[in-house]
């Protein structure tokens, strides 16, 4: 028997992916979700997962991944990851093409499928996961349209806390912090440069595993224990903007303070 049924999204690269295989590492059916079909298939013969690839931000999309999630049978978890950062410009140059697409993918999509899947965890019980961001309880240069995306995306889960209290449901936050993955500062700020800039002198920056790591620790505490929060930094970052740096002996002194953002 599986410890319990689970749907992963944004898990064609990233915390997503290493969500989906520490997941099914732990004994749970975990069915992966992205837009990337074909990244999904194969992750699905790698791990053994199900799949359904999906646009969070189409209302259509969502309903056809929905069903077919609900002909497979009740869902116990749900693993909102799926979301995203563009551009770092200041407020007063911000892009409202950004803000609104940032709003979508990290905002509305979480809603649509924590609406779509509450009432049978309300009945049944379930856990809800909401990835969210150290960026949703902080804010930096640079970054006010992610910052209002995910704090927008925390309210979510610190509202439904309050709703849902003595109702058979957890919800559960994981915040980030400076997590290097492949795509996060390439998506962000547009060239394989500049996002390796992000992480430059930085010894030991978080990995997509070890944001893994923690989601399947929240899910497999007693049915008792919620994990309200949980914040998740490296060593080497004191906030979003204060980050130790370690320069090559061959290049100028790195800032202390830089974006360090952020999943």
């Amino acid at each position: 028997m599986a410890r319990g049924r689970v749907l992963v999204t944004g898990a064609s690269s990233g915390i997503g992916e290493a969500t989906a295989r520490r997941l099914v590492e732990e004994g749970f059916e975990v069915i992966a979700t992205a837009r990337r079909e074909a990244r999904l298939a194969e992750l699905a013969r790698q791990i053994g997962c199900q799949y359904f690839a999906a646009d969070l931000t189409d209302p259509e999309s969502v309903a056809s991944l929905v069903a077919s999630v609900q002909e497979g049978g009740a869902l116990t978890g749900l693993v909102n990851n799926a979301g995203g950062a563009l551009g770092a410009d200041p407020v007063a140059g911000g892009k409202l093409d950004d803000w609104a697409r940032m709003y979508e993918m990290n905002v509305l999509a979480t809603l649509r499928l924590t609406q779509a899947f509450l009432p049978q965890m309300r009945e049944h019980g379930g856990d809800i996961v909401f990835v969210t961001s150290t960026a949703a309880h902080e804010t930096y240069k640079g970054g006010g349209g992610y910052t209002a995306a995910k704090h927008a995306e925390l309210m979510i889960a610190q509202t439904l806390r309050i709703e849902l209290v003595g109702e058979p449901v957890r919800l559960i936050e994981v915040a980030p912090g400076m997590v290097k993955t492949p795509e996060f500062s390439l998506n962000r700020l547009g060239s394989e440069k500049a996002a390796e800039d992000v992480y430059a002198g930085v010894a030991e920056p978080l990995l997509a595993e070890d944001i893994a790591d923690v989601i399947a620790w929240t899910l497999t505490r007693p049915r008792h224990v919620n994990i309200d929060s949980v914040t998740v930094r490296p060593v080497a970052q004191a906030n979003s903007w204060t980050v130790a740096r370690v320069p090559d002996a061959d290049a100028a002194p790195l800032p202390r303070t830089a974006l360090a953002d952020i999943e």
